[in-house]
């Protein structure tokens, strides 16, 4: 089942334009890794396909239900309702972890079931103990996110997505603003989500995790898809400008 559909996506800010004409499809289960250089406009594609910015062209579902589509040359979006609904579908993970500073950690997890989903108190708290306790941050509940490292920040921040049982989750480098020790606690905790069959898209520098955690890679470069396959195009692209950029890294 796909989860994820996009076609022909753009997104245009002022005279740039960012998304020239993307399309892809996640299925369930799937774990898709996006790499490319700054500027590619990946952040931009998660922005879109997460509503957090308008498309100006193209269509956008979650699981057969259309969030987003042209009709008489303009984009329209689902009413609230059931916009309502496809925002549940999915959960994401910022790079900069984005927790409230004044929440301890727990209720960081529960705030939005509770408001969101309207589920009990008890109910929230029993769920952000079992999803702590699987983050390795059992002891953590009751601290403040100034309190905690970066590594630990940022799987607060997974805890807090998987709270509202998305379907799906995306990450956008999740690791970026982690130093490389705290890096390995994120991409742990990730390919133990993969290990679940969790569908995600992920936006990441980190190449050989994209190569040994998704089933699918997609090469972005000024805003169009150049090249997109299994992670061996990690280790063997076939077009020159993911040729050039992957040069770069070891592998």
């Amino acid at each position: 089942m796909n989860i994820l559909e996009i076609s022909h996506c753009k997104k245009q800010f002022g005279m740039n334009l960012v998304l020239k004409d993307i399309s892809l499809t996640v299925k369930e289960g799937q774990v898709v890794s996006i790499i490319g250089p700054s500027g590619s406009g990946k952040s931009t594609l998660l922005r879109c396909a997460t509503l957090l910015e308008t498309m100006d062209a193209g269509s956008l579902s979650y699981v057969g239900k259309r969030a987003a589509w042209e009709e008489g040359g303009r984009m329209v979006y689902a009413p609230n309702r059931e916009m309502k609904e496809i925002r549940s579908t999915f959960g994401l993970v910022f790079q900069n972890f984005n927790l409230f500073p004044h929440y301890t950690v727990m209720k960081n997890i529960i705030a939005a079931p509770m408001l969101i989903q309207k589920r009990s108190r008890q109910d929230a708290e029993r769920e952000g103990e079992v999803l702590l306790e699987k983050m390795g941050l059992a002891d953590k509940r009751d601290a403040y996110p100034y309190q905690l490292s970066g590594g630990q920040q940022q799987r607060v921040s997974i805890a807090r997505a998987l709270a509202m049982n998305p379907r799906m989750l995306f990450f956008d480098e999740p690791t970026s603003a982690l130093d490389p020790e705290l890096t390995g606690e994120i991409l742990k905790v990730i390919r133990g989500l993969a290990a679940e069959h969790m569908t995600m898209v992920i936006v990441t520098h980190e190449m050989a995790f994209a190569r040994n955690v998704s089933d699918h890679v997609i090469f972005m470069d000024g805003g169009v898809i150049v090249e997109e396959g299994d992670p061996d195009i990690i280790d063997n692209p076939s077009h020159q400008r993911t040729i050039q950029f992957l040069s770069r890294f070891e592998r």
